[in-house]
């Protein structure tokens, strides 16, 4: 049976701390917790679980403060956590199991949640390597955004995280890329990526564009391209400029076959154009989508369920097919039952098929 220390990095984390260590304390065999500067009771709250508390002087670097809590198990496998992280409830038993695999395994992956849809599933969620062996000294990469880099013999496992953010989005990594541009340190090609994240999350739109545009002529992850190609699009988009976001979504295509999102993306350009069946197409692709197994990639689950269903209801109720277009609002209804554009539309066509009846 293989022994876990988890390690995590705090800070100010007084809200969202108990809740994490309360899912997980029971599983792990030791616990490292590495504060960074906390100036509320993290700290208190952390004492209560953990084999050890240490301090560390923030430095503007997230790697350096995990490489700094890993440096500090004593276990065979390392598992980490964020703050506002947390074990799924339900998924103990399934986590203790982990526990049995061979020693041979150097990396596990977790699924993360990184939201939830109203019947408790995950709507967004992606795989991160979590548990890894000590002696295989893997390490972090990245001032920013930070990626664990591992190799070897990978297990992909079922329990999940959920990530349960309550803190407001602040600006922090925003100033730590502004301040290493600024210092002119050199940027890797996911840099490029991530601070074009931060831009346009910032309404920095502009220059988010001149990033993206810099990380898609460097080597990258295909997944990160992607992204990269419809965040593009997004701040084209707010900018106004449609028809340079129509072809950032086309620019995805030279990556990968069309992803859920394209589909629908394509699709609502040839709503505005009144080209029904051609957008109905369109979605129906989103919706026929397969997600290969044991993806590590961002999956939003809204682009290929309910939102091609609810785009499929406009398209046929254009085309005058009201069968149809009652159909797909049902199949949106099973998975948003309250979202109210759907319920208009189900009230709505009800009280049309009713009055048609009624003839």
């Amino acid at each position: 049976m293989i022994q876990i220390s988890l390690c995590m990095i705090v800070r100010d984390e007084e809200e969202v701390l108990e809740r994490c260590l309360s899912s997980i304390h029971r599983l792990v065999d030791e616990i490292i917790i590495v504060d960074t500067g906390s100036t509320d009771r993290t700290k208190e709250i952390a004492a209560v679980f953990a084999d050890r508390v240490v301090d560390f002087t923030w430095i503007d670097d997230f790697s350096a403060a995990r490489n700094y809590a890993f440096s500090l198990a004593t276990m065979p496998y390392i598992l980490w956590l964020d703050a506002d992280d947390y074990l799924k409830e339900g998924d103990e038993e399934a986590f203790l199991a982990l526990k049995q695999l061979p020693e041979d395994i150097d990396s596990v992956t977790l699924p993360y949640y990184l939201s939830m849809n109203p019947s408790g599933g995950a709507a967004t969620s992606l795989r991160r390597n979590r548990l890894v062996r000590s002696d295989r000294g893997f390490t972090w990469i990245g001032a920013v955004h930070e990626y664990l880099e591992v190799s070897g013999n990978i297990y992909h496992a079922s329990p999940a995280i959920v990530h349960g953010k309550m803190k407001s989005h602040s600006d922090r990594n925003l100033r730590i890329y502004l301040k290493r541009e600024e210092e002119n340190l050199p940027f890797s090609s996911r840099d490029m990526y991530y601070f074009g994240n931060e831009l346009s999350e910032h309404g920095q739109h502009e220059k988010a564009i001149q990033y993206y545009d810099r990380f898609l002529k460097q080597q990258g992850w295909v997944e990160d391209q992607i992204q990269a190609c419809m965040r593009k699009a997004d701040c084209y988009q707010k900018l106004g400029q449609k028809e340079k976001s129509l072809q950032s979504w086309l620019q995805t295509l030279e990556y990968d076959q069309p992803r859920p999102e394209f589909c629908c993306a394509f699709g609502e350009h040839l709503l505005e154009k009144r080209e029904y069946r051609t957008a109905a197409y369109w979605f129906e692709q989103a919706l026929s989508y397969e997600l290969p197994k044991e993806h590590m990639s961002l999956v939003n689950e809204a682009y290929s369920t309910w939102i091609p269903h609810l785009k499929l209801c406009l398209s046929y109720s254009c085309m005058g097919k009201l069968d149809e277009a009652y159909f797909h609002n049902e199949q949106a209804r099973s998975y948003q039952p309250e979202h109210p554009i759907i319920m208009y539309n189900y009230h709505f066509m009800k009280q049309m098929m009713q009055d048609k009846a009624g003839h």
